[in-house]
């Protein structure tokens, strides 16, 4: 079986290992913090956080500001509506001019897969009438193709995007609604019914909240029915936003003559269509009231949809994060089967619409909202109306809840309300009863049920604490490198308190879902330790944990004395290595669908800009020092590798003249052969003459100077070098036969090499997007020239290299330039980088509580912690 790392015997086992965490953990922690450039709408981004204390303020006042800002809009937007006779169209969520294109009613995600598909999707009915032509056709002469089997399940998977889906027309209020009203007798959790979209969770919410009028008065600030025009206020991340909409809406039916012209005179026909299919709350697509002429739950919707970015972003979630985005307040999960006190939940349910809002999910283990338990959809969020303790007529005391669907109906087959002890009908409702609590059957989604049927069928109950002007908020954000080994963090939060009481704590992540799509592959859960300032590990005070993985945030409620205490948090994160990275989205959707992108786009950069902070005098000058020495590195880099460039043209001048005074050499020894050889056969010839002359006078004694024999013995020089095998040939030697193993131009290397290094620089003075302090690996790409050399790096080629026995040849000690020098290392990220953008936010009865960030020094220092003092960890921890 192969190791980790491969086959490698030379290495130990700790060391495969240690190599595998090592390649699996990014040494430079970072994320996308900003989708377009800052410069193109600074003015848009929030302030960075200064570093040091951050002093609290009042919890109504961010609300008054995003609710003053709001109303002047509006007031600005029915002058101009005055002055140009022109109803408001919202040039931002237009959703009449959109209908067609339905980036009003469809997340980032839609346009980022159509363009990976390539192409539209169609229903499964018009697909299986194109294939049953092909086959009943022949044209393929076969009945048997092969299918991408991924193609077609997107085809199938996204039918809801056919023409016939989705809402059919837009239209505005005054030509929908005979008499048109924002709200008819007040608002009421009986108005709302939930429409086409997944939202019933958002529903709930704000039947919920409709228990408490003062607080539904506060989210719609200003409007103006006759301009069509209407402001709205929310809580998101901490801090109130505001937005404005128009009065258009989306309706099921499409117009009367959008089939074609029809031959209608008298215009009868068409009338009786618009009333029957276009008129009223019933004609809507989306969330309506159940007053056939009001308005305010449609045109709240719209709002909520508009700031998220479209329908689609908030179909889905916890009704409790519906309520804290429209109240403000903080909400806690409690499941039903950890509760402790009963008594204690007893108390707070009859709180109801006074200090708290509560609202209920149906387990969504047994199936979705189309199956039930006891009548009670699953997988489904309810509001919680109103808690009662009465006495029957033998005075035993009853503990009764009031439940609401939001869907305000039943469904056709009956699913959707309570049928249990105490639901319309039952034998519970005797007449005493019913005069008691006021209360008559009907089909209008609410229903009764006891406290003890309440936390038997329901598995989740949302609880939210409102906040008024007696409380101060104080927030710090931050961004932070989640470790793959689940621990406690060493950056903290110290809260100072100089008034004691009641303090509510709340660690929170970003709300991702206002930019969907660009969420990335982590996902994150919260927990925390609420500690007195250097607390001993195990002597927490709180230790908060999320009810499950993925929570937005999670808060703990604890009466605390004046004093200074630490929030340690511990961040859990799961990655998902399908989902594709922000930057591969962006780059498929600039192009395809650029005015969802910079919708999109702008929410994501001004919720990460929380995370970025302000750097102190003392990282400022780390920061300068670090830069300027880059910048010193980056210039020697570039002075040796001019210097190294001109010794190569040194050298490569050098071998050119060597080469031809080798080549001239050569040519004077050829010449040198060929005359000794014409002398040798005229002496040879003269030889043969004096032997005939001999043999015909006698014999002669030999010159004196010739010895024929060692003449014999001696080898011609010439003929030796052509002998000798090419391996024992001088390096030079080979260099010269082998020309096309030319080396690279110096010039080309040195570009090369320049190019690394620069990179090399800017990476060492770059710093990490999480704030966190990360090895400088600027070392790890130097020149390339100078690492051939210093490795001793000999190619074919390249120039005469070392002999065999360690020795350079001889008369030849110029530069080495590799044949193909090192690149600059890949700069892709390793696998793990998980970074968290973080807050805190502190609710007490002081106005002077305080927040300050305390990060680790060292990245030895930011390791995880053990604040139990235990040695030992969980999976879940």
């Amino acid at each position: 079986m192969s190791s980790v790392a491969g086959d490698d015997e030379t290495k130990d086992p700790q060391t495969v290992l240690n190599e595998f965490w090592e390649n699996l953990i990014t040494k430079k922690p970072g994320k996308v913090t900003n989708i377009f450039p800052a410069s193109l709408y600074s003015s848009l981004l929030p302030p960075q956080i200064k570093r040091g204390t951050i002093q609290g303020k009042n919890a109504t006042e961010s609300y008054q500001t995003a609710a003053d800002e709001c109303r002047a809009r509006v007031k600005r937007i029915v002058k101009e509506c005055q002055r140009t006779n022109e109803k408001f169209t919202d040039p931002d969520f237009d959703i009449e001019g959109d209908l067609s294109v339905r980036n009003c009613l469809e997340g980032l995600m839609s346009c980022y897969y159509d363009s990976v598909g390539g192409g539209t999707s169609v229903t499964p009915g018009r697909l299986g009438d194109a294939l049953q032509t092909l086959a009943l056709s022949n044209v393929l002469g076969t009945t048997q193709i092969n299918v991408d089997l991924n193609a077609l399940n997107q085809v199938l998977d996204n039918d809801d995007d056919d023409d016939d889906s989705g809402p059919q027309s837009v239209h505005r209020i005054d030509w929908i609604f005979d008499k048109p009203s924002f709200t008819v007798d007040g608002f009421s959790s009986s108005d709302v019914q939930q429409g086409a979209n997944g939202d019933c969770w958002f529903i709930a919410a704000v039947a919920t909240i409709c228990s408490n009028p003062a607080l539904m008065d506060k989210i719609c600030v200003e409007k103006d029915e006759e301009c069509g025009v209407y402001g709205f206020v929310f809580y998101r991340d901490g801090e109130w936003i505001s937005t404005v909409v128009d009065d258009n809406l989306y309706i099921k039916e499409k117009d009367f003559d959008a089939y074609g012209d029809y031959y209608d005179a008298t215009g009868a026909k068409e009338q009786k269509y618009k009333k029957n299919y276009q008129t009223g709350s019933d004609a809507l697509y989306f969330a309506s009231c159940a007053d056939q002429n009001e308005t305010w739950l449609p045109l709240l919707e719209k709002a909520y949809a508009k700031v998220h970015g479209d329908y689609e972003a908030i179909s889905g979630g916890y009704s409790g994060e519906g309520v804290e985005d429209l109240t403000g307040g903080v909400t806690s999960k409690v499941l039903t089967n950890r509760v402790l006190s009963k008594e204690r939940l007893w108390k707070e349910l009859l709180e109801v619409n006074k200090q708290f809002l509560f609202s209920a999910s149906s387990p969504g283990s047994y199936g979705d909202d189309s199956h039930s338990r006891k009548g009670l959809a699953l997988g489904h969020a309810y509001s919680v109306i109103k808690a009662v303790e009465e006495v029957d007529e033998n005075h035993k005391p009853h503990r009764l809840v009031l439940i609401r669907n939001p869907w305000g109906h039943r469904a056709w087959n009956g699913v959707g309300e309570w049928n249990g002890a105490w639901s319309d009908g039952s034998k519970e409702w005797t007449p005493y009863w019913m005069n008691k609590l006021n209360y008559r059957f009907g089909d209008d989604g609410l229903f009764w049920m006891s406290y003890d049927d309440l936390r038997k069928r329901f598995d989740l109950l949302d609880r939210t604490r409102l906040f008024d002007q007696n409380w101060t908020i104080v927030q710090h954000w931050t961004s932070v490198s989640v470790s793959w080994v689940t621990g406690y963090l060493n950056t903290k939060f110290l809260v100072e308190i100089k008034k004691g009481g009641p303090t509510v704590f709340v660690l929170c992540q970003l709300d991702d879902r206002y930019f969907k799509g660009l969420e990335g592959k982590y996902r994150f859960d919260l927990h925390f330790l609420l500690q007195e300032e250097n607390g001993k590990a195990g002597e927490h005070i709180v230790r908060a944990r999320g009810a499950w993985f993925g929570n937005r945030s999670i808060s703990a409620e604890v009466d605390l004395e004046p004093g200074k205490y630490e929030v340690v948090p511990k961040i859990v994160a799961h990655r998902d290595p399908g989902t594709p990275d922000v930057q591969e989205i962006v780059a498929k959707v600039a192009d395809r669908n650029p005015q969802k992108l910079r919708q999109i786009g702008l929410n994501y950069d001004i919720a990460n800009a929380k995370g970025v902070t302000e750097m102190g005098e003392e990282e400022k000058k780390k920061k300068a020092e670090k830069e300027k020495e880059a910048k010193e590195k980056k210039k020697k880099d570039k002075e040796e590798a001019e210097k190294e460039k001109q010794e190569f043209e040194l050298w490569k001048k050098e071998k050119r003249e060597r080469e031809e005074k080798e080549k001239a050499d050569k040519e004077k020894a050829a010449k040198e052969k060929t005359e000794k050889t014409s002398e040798d056969k005229k002496e040879k010839t003269n030889s043969d003459a004096a032997k005939t002359e001999e043999t015909a006078t006698g014999p002669k004694e030999p010159a004196k100077h010739e010895d024929p024999a060692k003449k014999e013995e001696k080898p011609d020089k010439a003929d030796t070098e052509e002998k000798q095998p090419e391996a024992a040939k001088p390096a030079e030697a080979v260099l010269t036969e082998t020309e096309d193993a030319e080396p690279p131009k110096k010039d080309d290397a040195a570009a090369s090499t320049t190019t690394s290094t620069e990179k090399a620089a800017e990476a060492s003075a770059s710093s990490d997007d999480a704030g966190e302090a990360t090895p400088d690996s600027s070392e790890d790409a130097g020149p390339a020239l100078h690492s051939a050399h210093e490795a001793g790096t000999h190619e074919v080629g390249a120039g005469p290299g070392p002999s065999p026995d360690g020795d350079g040849a001889a008369g030849d000690a110029a530069p080495q330039p590799a044949a193909n020098p090192p690149v600059a290392a890949d700069n892709k990220q390793n696998p793990w980088n998980a970074v968290c953008v973080l807050g805190l936010r502190v609710y007490a009865q002081d106005p002077d509580v305080s927040i300050k960030l305390v990060k680790p020094k060292d990245p030895e220092e930011g390791a995880v912690l053990d604040p139990d003092g235990t040695q030992t960890a969980g999976a879940t921890m």
